[in-house]
C-alpha cells in the first residue's frame, strides 16, 4: 500500500485559512456593522475574535484526536456519534459549497457588469468554475502555492490602506488623530444590547477558519500544526480586521452618513486614497472573491471524502481519490458542476446573495456548537489514554464555546433557519432510509 504523501507546512495551512476567511473579510460588513453597533465595529469584531478564539481551540484539540478529513463531520460523529456526524456534514456541505458558489457570483457580476460588460455573466461563470475545479486537479501544493500569492496580494492592499489612512489621520490631528478609545466605547451610542446583535453580524468575519481542519491529512505533524494554524489564522484575522476598521471609524466617523452602507468602505478608502485606492479595493476584493471560492471548493470536496471514506454517502463516488496526494477528484468535479449550475440559478433572485451567506451561517454555528459539544464529551467524559484531565481546557473552554455559538445561531435571520431547517431535513430523512436499508432483517415466527 501506497504511503500517503503529506505536503503541507504550518505556513500552507495558515495560508489556506486565510486566504479562505481573506484578510479584508470586514470590508464588507463595515457599514451594516457600523450601524447595528451604532459605531463601534471595533469592539464587536474583537469580543467576537474572543469567542471565535474559543472554538478553533475546540477544534484544533479533536483534530490532535482524529487526524483525518472530514473536520466538524468527523469531530462530531467520532466524539459524540455517527448519526450527529452525519447530521453536522450535511449541514457542513451547504456551507461549503456555497462559498465557491457565492464567491462566482459575485466575480462574475462584477467582471460582466463594470469590467468586461461584452461578456455574459454566464461565460464568466463556466470560465471561472472551470478554472477553479482545474486548479484543484492539479494537487494540492498547486493550490497552496495559488493561495500564498493571493494571500500577499491582499495583504498589500491591505498594508496601503493603513499606511495611507495613518498620514491621513495624522496630518489632520497629529498623534491624537491617531489613538482614541472612541471605536471602543462612545459613552454617547453605546448599549449592550446593540452590541450583543451586532457581535453576531461581526462574527461572519470568522467564518471559514474551520476548513483548515479539513486538510489534516496533507498536513505534516498535523497534531500540533492543525491546531496552531486553527488558532492563529483566527487571531490574525481579529487583529488585522480589528486594525482596518478602527482606522476606518476614525477616517469617517459619521456612521449615519454612509452613502451606501453595503459599500460604506469604499467611502473611506476614497478619502485617504482617492479613486485609485477606491480601484484598488474593487480589485483586491475580486482577487480575495476568487480564493474563498479556490478553497472553498477544496473543502466540500474533502468533506464529502471523509462522509464517503465512512459510508455516509454512496463511497465508490464520494470516497474516490487519485494521484500520490490522493485528489478527491471524483469531488472536484462535482463540486465545479454544481458551483456553475447553481451560479445560474442564484442570478435569477435579486437577493440571492444576501441569501446564501445568511443561510451558510445556520450550518456553520450549528457546527461549531457540535464541535464544541464533541471537544466537551471528548476530553471531560471519554478522555483519550494518556490524556491529563484539565477543568478549564477540557470543560470550561468548550462549553463556553458551545452557549455562545448557540445564541448566535438562535439569532439568526427567521428565512435562514427555515431553509437551513429544510435542507436539514432532507439530510435527516436520507439517514433514515439509509438506516432501514442496510437494517438486517428479522426472521419471521412461526
Amino acid at each position: 500500500m501506497t504511503e500517503r504523501k503529506r505536503t503541507l507546512s504550518l505556513w500552507d495551512l495558515v495560508f489556506y485559512g486565510i486566504v479562505l476567511i481573506q484578510p479584508i473579510a470586514p470590508i464588507p460588513l463595515f457599514g451594516v456593522a457600523q450601524q447595528l453597533s451604532h459605531g463601534h465595529f471595533a469592539t464587536i469584531i474583537l469580543i467576537a475574535m474572543v469567542a471565535m478564539l474559543i472554538t478553533a481551540v475546540s477544534y484544533g484539540r479533536m483534530s490532535s484526536v482524529y487526524p483525518s478529513a472530514g473536520s466538524a463531520y468527523t469531530y462530531v460523529g467520532k466524539g459524540l456519534n455517527k448519526q450527529a456526524g452525519f447530521l453536522i456534514g450535511w449541514a457542513m456541505f451547504l456551507d461549503y459549497l456555497l462559498q465557491p458558489l457565492i464567491n462566482t457570483v459575485w466575480i462574475s457580476l462584477a467582471l460582466s457588469g463594470r469590467y468586461l460588460p461584452h461578456v455574459p455573466y454566464i461565460v464568466w461563470a463556466a470560465l471561472l468554475s472551470v478554472i477553479f475545479t482545474a486548479l484543484n486537479l492539479l494537487g494540492i501544493r498547486s493550490s497552496a502555492r495559488a493561495n500564498r500569492a493571493l494571500f500577499f496580494a491582499m495583504i498589500a492592499v491591505v498594508i496601503v490602506f493603513v499606511v495611507l489612512a495613518i498620514h491621513f489621520l495624522y496630518a489632520a490631528g497629529g498623534i491624537h488623530g491617531l489613538l482614541s478609545t472612541k471605536p471602543f466605547y462612545d459613552p454617547a451610542t453605546f448599549d449592550w444590547h446593540r452590541i450583543w446583535t451586532a457581535t453576531s453580524f461581526a462574527a461572519l468575519t470568522y467564518i471559514g477558519f474551520d476548513g483548515v481542519t479539513t486538510l489534516a491529512e496533507d498536513a505534516r505533524d498535523p497534531r500540533r500544526n492543525v491546531l496552531i494554524a486553527t488558532v492563529g489564522v483566527c487571531a490574525f484575522t481579529g487583529i488585522v480586521g480589528g486594525l482596518e476598521v478602527y482606522l476606518g471609524q476614525l477616517v469617517y466617523p459619521n456612521w449615519r452618513a454612509y452613502h451606501d452602507v453595503t459599500t460604506a468602505f469604499m467611502d473611506v478608502a476614497s478619502r485617504v486614497g482617492g479613486v485609485w485606492l477606491f480601484q484598488a479595493f474593487g480589485a483586491i476584493l475580486i482577487v480575495a472573491a476568487f480564493g474563498s471560492a479556490l478553497t472553498g471548493g477544496l473543502g466540500a470536496a474533502k468533506l464529502l471524502l471523509g462522509m464517503g471514506r465512512d459510508n455516509a454517502l454512496p463511497r465508490a463516488l464520494f470516497g474516490h481519490t487519485h494521484g500520490p496526494n490522493a485528489t478527491p477528484t471524483y469531488n472536484l468535479i462535482l463540486i465545479g458542476v454544481l458551483t456553475f449550475v447553481g451560479a445560474i440559478a442564484l442570478n435569477q433572485f435579486g437577493n440571492a446573495y444576501e441569501l446564501s451567506g445568511e443561510i451558510l451561517n445556520f450550518g456553520a454555528f450549528l457546527a461549531f456548537m457540535g464541535v464544541n459539544l464533541a471537544a466537551l464529551r471528548t476530553f471531560t467524559f471519554a478522555r483519550p489514554e494518556h490524556h491529563k484531565p484539565n477543568l478549564f481546557a477540557d470543560t470550561l473552554v468548550p462549553l463556553a464555546g458551545f452557549l455562545f455559538c448557540g445564541a448566535i445561531w438562535w439569532n439568526l435571520n427567521s428565512l435562514a433557519k427555515i431553509v437551513g431547517g429544510i435542507w436539514l431535513s432532507l439530510g435527516l430523512v436520507y439517514a433514515i432510509a439509509s438506516h432501514l436499508k442496510n437494517r438486517p432483517v428479522a426472521p419471521m415466527s412461526r
